[in-house]
């Protein structure tokens, strides 16, 4: 699009964008993506030039980890859908699911002892027990979300290994604003509910205090775990994407009831328990 007349080097690029003959495909997609090509030289060691990637191989290397990553995040190993879904084998689906649901269902067993160790508590406020779909709920999700922030800064490069600090701090301010969002809204409708009804007792108030705190401390580690779990899986070499959401909620699980109950041991010890 040059004028005929114009010289080669006032239309070229001098240093054009280049890629490694080893890069890893992952690092050569980001690379086309960052800078918009169309196409990017491919050079060896001594900087002749091996060929060259183009965007359509980009694509297809991007849906092809999009799918890596997707699995993990599903706890499914990945190969599962090496074929179209109703091409594989159901041994090999099944085999490729089994073991994190085998680790995941190992870790929920810790939940029951939790709850095995709060027996005698929960046995004197039967009312505890009615809000703990609640907690598995807010501590899973708030976990999931960081966890799904922190993969995706990840792999676009937006953060790195030397930034867990700064991440850490955003996601405990997070953490507590979510949480005191959270706490209210389960104060308030205890609340509400014991002005025209009798379902929390006498010790409404107290009730409603020990859920909403323990909301805000649940909330607050869970986005903290979710958060710091990819650097850690990251620093060991492992890929930050099998943090998943089902993998963030297992961990959490345990250390939400004990959080749950020991705010509820604080605030009712005396009256129901």
């Amino acid at each position: 699009m040059a004028e005929l007349d114009a010289p080669l080097d006032k239309v070229m690029k001098p240093k054009p964008v280049t890629v490694n003959a080893f890069d890893d495909q992952e690092v050569v997609a980001k690379k086309i993506g960052k800078y918009n090509l169309l196409a990017v030289p491919v050079l060896e060691a001594d900087g002749s030039v091996v060929g060259f990637v183009t965007v359509d191989d980009v694509i297809d290397v991007l849906i092809e980890e999009g799918t890596e990553d997707f699995l993990r995040m599903a706890a499914v190993e990945p190969g599962a859908l090496d074929k179209p879904y109703m091409e594989t084998a159901l041994p090999l689906m099944i085999r490729k699911r089994a073991g994190w649901l085998v680790i995941l269902f190992l870790g929920e067993m810790l939940t029951a002892t939790a709850m095995g160790f709060f027996e005698k508590e929960i046995e004197k406020a039967v009312v505890l027990a009615l809000f703990v779909p609640l907690i598995h709920f807010v501590r899973g999700n708030s976990g999931s979300q960081a966890s799904t922030l922190v993969i995706r800064a990840l792999a676009l490069g937006e953060v790195t290994l030397r930034d867990w600090w700064r991440v850490m701090r955003r996601e405990v301010l997070s953490g507590l604003g979510l949480g005191l969002i959270l706490g209210t809204i389960g104060f308030l409708r205890i609340t509400a509910w014991s002005a025209f009804s009798t379902i929390y007792g006498v010790h409404w108030l107290l009730v409603a205090l020990t859920v909403g705190i323990a909301l805000i401390g649940i909330v607050l580690w869970g986005t903290l775990a979710g958060s710091m779990l990819p650097f850690l899986l990251r620093r060991l070499g492992f890929d930050p994407a099998t943090s998943s959401a089902l993998f963030v909620a297992t961990l959490v699980d345990v250390t939400g009831l004990l959080i749950y109950f020991s705010v509820a041991v604080l605030f009712l010890r005396g009256t129901l328990l």
